[in-house]
């Protein structure tokens, strides 16, 4: 666990080091900050329900930003190979960098705790859903991270990085919107692939195991992916 810790702490630095953090995180805010003064001022809501309704979408661009250097800059710059020879194995590197990318996620949600802290004071809210919107989103973009994660071990390249991993977490997101393309006997298969479905049902405060088990999974996929993708490179 002690090296587990160390990469946190090296990749936490490294994020907070560099300027692409506090871009993606100024980025992110901008964006909630629109979705929810929008549906409050606008449409006179109070409620997040607009802010939660996107975030799948935001996340899909958010955090494949935040993962996309883990692996590239290091294949990259050639510490990759300094990486894999100090005395850690491969699963503690996934896991360590895996954290971090959680952590960096949490630090932009906590600003956004603010918006209901706002609405209370103006209007009767409730904090279910509210709730279960933050515990979906923890583990939404835990499930990107892990997706994002792999993307960056696949390549050298930053960029591409950051597409592959666009690409696959907006699949995620919207593929349950397409369902019109898709047979009849494999909607129900198809319908339990999206991850916006899994995380609007947590989002109205609903906690489901099947749900949980779908972040999960996605969680291990991407992470055993990635374990695999490094013993490949080694």
């Amino acid at each position: 666990m002690r090296q587990v810790i160390h990469i946190l702490n090296r990749e936490l630095k490294d994020y907070f080091i560099s300027p692409i953090a506090y871009i993606v995180i100024s980025v992110f805010l901008l964006i909630t900050g629109w979705l929810f003064f929008s549906s409050f001022f606008i449409f006179n809501q109070a409620n997040l329900r607009n802010l939660f309704n996107l975030l799948p979408l935001t996340f899909s661009f958010v955090i494949p930003a935040i993962t996309m250097r883990l692996f590239s800059e290091e294949i990259n710059t050639g510490s990759y190979e300094i990486l894999i020879t100090l005395p850690v194995t491969f699963p503690q590197i996934v896991l360590g960098k895996f954290l971090a990318s959680v952590l960096c996620l949490t630090s932009m949600l906590i600003p956004t705790l603010s918006y209901p802290i706002f609405i209370s004071f103006f209007g009767k809210l409730d904090w279910g859903p509210v709730i279960g919107g933050y515990v979906g989103a923890i583990f939404l973009g835990a499930a990107y991270s892990a997706v994002g994660l792999f993307a960056s071990v696949l390549t050298r390249n930053q960029i591409i990085s950051f597409i592959i991993g666009t690409l696959i977490c907006v699949s995620l997101t919207l593929i349950d919107k397409m369902l019109f393309f898709i047979p009849q006997t494999m909607l129900g298969v198809i319908g339990y692939l999206g991850a916006d479905f899994h995380f609007k049902n947590i989002s109205k405060g609903i906690i489901d195991t099947r749900d949980i088990l779908y972040f999960l999974s996605i969680i291990f996929i991407g992470l055993y992916s990635t374990h695999l993708a490094m013993q490949e490179k080694s």
